[in-house]
């Protein structure tokens, strides 16, 4: 008997799914677990595999379609199977086959009353497409609207930036998975809403809305957008339009849509390479399809050319014996650091152990290894990389305290504290025990410079085991730090001193540079994060050694 297979809920917060590619056609034959098709959702591109044996039928939504979740996506049978049954409701989300609606017609009912947005989501004019504010970190409760770069009334393609989102760990953009017209905006800039609430609603110019907006209470009430919004929409997006760098360009971030992305990675191709055709440069899925070695795309810099100097924000007047304050808004990620900072310091038992290290072996080694040809390290990647290895032999500071347990964590994931200009944010270095010291580098660099750009993933920012702060660069020789839970421990790095120490009963002058490491009493004893500060020294002050 013939299967109806529908549009799979592959994360938690998707409601709708786009059709990247078909990897069968119909009247192919089909195995339990073959990979029918590569579907896109609100966070990546994943394979979607049948769980079902026998011959496709039919493909009800075709390659760069979207479809909400529930949708009819194909049919699988015996060949030559009489599906004209099936069919009959067209591409309205799937229900069970007649006989398997009479057997369990109580479980359809609740799936109905449960699946009220769903529901409604068919109910809408044709091509019409709700957007809502999507979760875009695991965190995520809700955002803010920075920027608009759309306004109503705007042509709107797939894979068009529509607005900047503010979340508790970063400012993303949030880009249109739909094509159309953008009919409404449901959340005005500088304004907060919890997530699933009504963000924008894309469909066929001209196409008659009103009610939608007031029905929809996925996310709670939404507010209709006024001529204001507009008109401080549009400079915002020809400003964006200004400011945004060719697909190519030097130490920038290249701007391409996700599937763009996951298709390069699997044909081995070099974004920089590809002239995108997407708005602002950006590289879109045909791009890639499209693209031969002899269509490579020319540089947009030189590396000698020097990154544009922002201009400095006007200084406040303040009258000279007056009382004068001033009210600065607390962002997203504001109140988020200011939470979890908090909850931090006040449930976590915090205890900090300090150490001074001898930098001269490790000065030389870097000057060393800075001589090799494209090659620059720094004295943070150095720390780094021993905090990697020192994890792996104390592994109790890579843990995380559980009401029931202690978790040991054996994959080293180090997060690198980086200051931005609303607060601060963590990306983390995957693995970083397997990552050479070049490589630590080159990663840093590239995450630092994103998260100041606003342009990190939420995945770049999670999964920490143990975190390294630095503020030698400023100056501070030391400092301690509150961790970063659900790590247990935090390094603090202060700045390299020249100043007379005593070696072999000689006072000479030498580079040292102070360590403190904050821990979580509830998972490290003092005697333990004292052993892994022992093995840290040990590390930095002979580099060689992280080579054994």
């Amino acid at each position: 008997m013939a299967i109806k297979v529908t549009m799979p809920r592959l994360s938690d917060t998707m409601t709708e799914g786009t059709v990247a590619t078909w990897l069968k056609k119909v009247g192919d034959k089909i195995s339990e677990g073959d990979i029918l098709a590569e579907i896109e959702t609100d966070k990546a591109t994943m394979e979607f595999e049948s769980f079902n044996k026998g011959t496709l039928l039919h493909i009800g939504i075709q390659a760069g379609e979207t479809a909400p979740v529930d949708s009819l996506l194909a049919i699988i049978g015996s060949e030559g199977e009489d599906i004209s049954a099936l069919l009959a409701g067209g591409d309205a989300p799937a229900a069970e086959a007649p006989k398997a609606e009479t057997k369990e017609a109580p479980a359809a009912e609740a799936k109905t009353e449960t699946a009220a947005p769903a529901k409604a989501a068919t109910e809408l004019p044709k091509g019409v497409i709700v957007v809502t504010m999507p979760r875009l970190s695991d965190t995520m409760t809700e955002g803010t609207v920075a920027t608009w770069l759309k306004k109503e009334g705007d042509a709107v393609a797939e894979g068009d930036i529509l607005a900047e989102i503010e979340t508790d760990k970063a400012t993303m953009e949030f880009e249109s998975f739909n094509a159309g017209t953008l009919l409404y905006i449901g959340i005005k800039e500088g304004n907060t809403a919890p997530v699933d609430s009504l963000l924008a609603i894309i469909g066929p110019a001209g196409t008659d809305i009103s009610g939608i907006a007031d029905n929809y209470t996925a996310g709670g009430t939404a507010t209709a957008s006024t001529p204001a919004t507009e008109e401080k929409a549009a400079p915002a997006a020809e400003k964006a339009t200004e400011a945004t760098t060719d697909s190519s360009s030097n130490g920038g971030r290249i701007l391409a849509s996700p599937l763009a992305k996951k298709i390069a990675s699997d044909k081995g191709i070099q974004l920089t390479q590809v002239k995108g055709s997407g708005e602002n440069g950006r590289i879109v899925k045909s791009d890639i399809e499209n693209f031969t070695p002899s269509a490579q795309a020319q540089p947009a810099a030189t590396s000698g050319t020097k990154p544009q100097e922002t201009a400095a924000a006007p200084k406040v007047f303040v009258p000279a014996g007056e009382v004068f304050t001033e009210e600065i808004k607390n962002s997203q990620m504001r109140k988020i650091i200011a939470k979890r900072l908090a909850e931090s310091l006040f449930t976590a038992p915090h205890y900090n152990l300090v150490i001074e290290v001898s930098m001269d072996e490790a000065m030389q080694a870097r000057a060393t290894i800075n001589t090799v040809p494209e090659t620059k390290v720094s004295f943070n990647d150095m720390v780094i990389k021993a905090c990697a290895l020192a994890l792996k032999k104390h592994p109790k500071i890579n843990s995380q305290w559980k009401e029931d347990a202690i978790i040991i964590n054996h994959h080293v994931n180090i997060g690198v504290a980086v200051a931005v200009e609303d607060g601060l944010v963590v990306p983390v270095l995957k693995f970083t025990d397997a990552m050479s010291l070049s490589q630590i580098g080159a990663s840093v660099r590239d995450l630092a410079g994103r998260a100041k750009n606003k342009k990190l993933g939420p995945q770049e920012m999670e999964g920490s085991t143990f975190t390294v702060s630095n503020l030698g660069m400023f100056g501070i020789t030391e400092f301690n730090s509150i961790i970063n839970q659900p790590n247990s421990a935090i390094l603090s790095v202060g700045a390299i001193v020249e100043k007379p120490v005593v070696k072999n009963g000689q006072i000479v002058v030498g580079n040292t540079m102070m360590l403190s490491l904050a821990c979580d009493h509830r998972t490290i004893d003092g005697a333990t994060g004292a052993q892994f500060l022992q093995t840290l020294k040990q590390f930095i002050e002979s580099p060689v050694t992280m080579l054994a």
